[in-house]
This record gives structure tokens, C-alpha cells and sequence, in this order.
């Protein structure tokens, strides 16, 4: 019922989400907000597959309680998991599926967090070990490509990224400059899930 409900709503958007996920191979998409580029996530969440990740960031967003009970209403509408970046006290008390773990958190974290769903950003070999032995969900390794989001951070580029992930000991995410032109180079890695902003807003 949910994904006849999203081709009734979009059904050309729905199916290019659909053809991204194919094209990396991977078994989730990770849609992560940005009121900058995204001033309406919910539009996005129409679009997804159902079980696909929508990470609730947007740290300085002037309601961000506001936004992560509209986004709650709406992921629960259409079969999503909602995970809230950073603050696991805003994640209860809309009844989000997780939290998402920034790096500079979960350098600091001395357990896994107490949600069904733990993910976290990793940019270092350290934090996908510290990730690992936390038993996390996922990780989510940037930039793999240049993106418009940290214009100024190096891209790690494919072989470097192969190289960053190997037997990293928990499921990958690719997370930065993921388009439907450079998802396919991410098809041999076996990954969970790719993320992004604008690979989801332009469908």
C-alpha cells in the first residue's frame, strides 16, 4: 500500500529513486535534510522507497522540534526510518527510529547509544573502528565524491574510499556527490546504503 501510495503521488520521482538505489546496488538510500537546499523535506520523503533512511540534520534550523515531528508524521506515513542527528533527546521525544552520530560524537561516545538504529558520519579509519566495536548500523563515509554541500573538502574518489572501507567491520553508506552518473562507480563495494542531499531533491 505504502509504494502505491508513492507512484500515485510522483510516480516518475518514485521510480528514479528507485533506478539510484539500483544503479549503486546498494539496499538503502539515506535522504539527510538541509533546509538550504531542501526547504521542503517532506516532498523528498514522498519520493523514497519504502524502508529508505531520512536523517533529520538541519542543526540550526530556527524549529528543529517542529521539523522532526513533521518529519516523523511523514516517515511513519510512507514506511520510513527517521533517524535524528545529534541530539538523542529531541530522537525520543518525537519517537524517532535512532539518531545519527556525528563524528565528533561518536569519538566521544563509551557505548551504543539506546535506539534500534544507530548511524554515524566517519571521515577516518579511527572512526570506523570506534564505529565497529560500538556495534552501530551503518557509517557514513565523505566525501566520496566533490560536493556542493563542502565545496572546499577533498573528495576521497573511489580508490581511496576502497581503500578507507576495507574490512571495516560494519555496514558502509557513501555519502557526497553521489548522482545518477557516478552511482554506478560505487557498485562493486557491496555497500548498504549511498546518502545524500541534492541526489534525492533533483529526482
Amino acid at each position: 500500500m505504502v509504494k502505491t501510495g508513492h507512484k500515485i503521488a510522483a510516480p516518475r520521482a518514485y521510480q528514479k529513486a528507485v533506478a539510484l538505489k539500483r544503479a549503486a546496488a546498494v539496499e538503502q538510500l539515506i535522504f539527510i535534510t538541509d533546509q538550504a537546499r531542501v526547504p521542503v523535506p517532506e516532498d523528498v520523503c514522498a519520493r523514497l522507497p519504502e524502508g529508505s533512511i531520512v536523517i533529520c540534520r538541519d542543526y540550526d534550523h530556527p524549529d528543529r522540534r517542529g521539523l522532526a515531528k513533521a518529519l516523523r508524521a511523514v516517515t511513519g506515513k510512507f514506511g520510513l526510518k527517521l533517524l535524528v542527528a545529534g541530539d538523542a533527546h529531541l530522537a525520543h521525544a518525537v519517537r524517532a527510529d535512532g539518531v545519527h552520530l556525528p563524528e565528533y560524537q561518536l569519538m566521544k561516545t563509551g557505548a551504543r547509544p539506546a535506539f534500534d538504529f544507530v548511524s554515524t558520519a566517519c571521515h577516518s579509519r579511527p572512526a570506523l573502528v570506534r564505529a565497529a566495536r560500538l556495534g552501530l548500523d551503518v557509517a557514513l563515509v565523505s566525501p566520496v565524491f566533490p560536493t556542493a554541500s563542502h565545496p572546499d573538502a577533498p573528495a576521497l574518489g573511489v580508490l581511496r574510499f576502497a581503500g578507507l572501507i576495507a574490512r571495516a567491520g560494519l555496514p558502509i553508506a557513501a555519502l557526497g556527490g553521489i548522482t545518477r552518473t557516478t552511482a554506478p562507480q560505487l557498485k562493486p563495494f557491496g555497500l548498504y546504503a549511498i546518502a545524500g542531499i541534492s541526489c534525492f531533491a533533483d529526482l
